[in-house]
């Protein structure tokens, strides 16, 4: 599969709006995330807007990230 993020920005309840290599967009629901502890700083928290692509996926400070593939396969088309 292999899908690379080029570009990504926050949307209303904790939803990203991610583009993809192929210019697919779709939206990433993140709130499911936040109960594990490694996302825990971004929970309630104006960190989660920091969100950025690297190495075409999804990431935000302390080394939290998602994975492209993650990110895609549980996300919707718009």
């Amino acid at each position: 599969m292999n899908p690379r993020v080029i570009a990504v920005e926050v949307i209303d309840n904790l939803r990203l709006l991610v583009t993809f290599d192929s210019q697919e967009k779709r939206i990433f629901d993140v709130s499911a995330y936040l109960e594990l502890p490694a996302f825990e700083p971004l929970r309630n928290s104006p960190n989660f807007y920091n969100v950025r692509i690297a190495q075409g996926t999804v990431v935000w400070a302390n080394n939290i990230d998602l994975c492209a593939d993650t990110v895609y396969l549980k996300s919707v088309p718009i």
